[in-house]
């Protein structure tokens, strides 16, 4: 079965860290760019990190220089490591292959998962 399953969502105090999987089933992950996004309650949806087929990797300003992207091609899996976390960053957080991951081609999508919560209290 062609998916991409998120997981390593949960609840976390203000400051504190998560490490988010998305990991593919049924094709190769690394033939393709992978985007992060994420919604929070009442809110449009929004990138937060992406990464290409050549490992290059893209940050919003709601994530640079707190989260990081990398890509496991043995585990066929790519995290988003968030390191101290805001209470504004509590939203659902989907991955999703992109077509790119230029500011045309990340809003190209392909395949989505079904996003893992994450909460992150003051």
């Amino acid at each position: 079965q062609v998916q991409l399953v998120e997981s390593g969502g949960g609840l976390v105090q203000s400051g504190g860290s998560l490490r988010l999987s998305c990991a593919a089933s049924g094709f190769t992950l690394d033939r393709y760019a992978l985007g992060w996004f994420r919604q929070a309650p009442g809110k449009e949806r929004e990138g937060v990190s992406c990464i290409s087929k050549s490992d290059e990797t893209t940050y919003y300003a709601n994530s640079k220089g707190r989260f990081t992207i990398s890509r496991d091609a043995r585990m066929n899996t790519v995290y988003l490591h968030m390191n101290n976390l805001k209470p504004e960053d509590t939203a659902v957080y989907y991955c999703a292959t992109v077509r790119g991951c230029g500011p045309m081609e990340y809003y190209d999508f392909g395949l989505w998962g079904q996003g893992t919560q994450v909460t992150v209290s003051s």
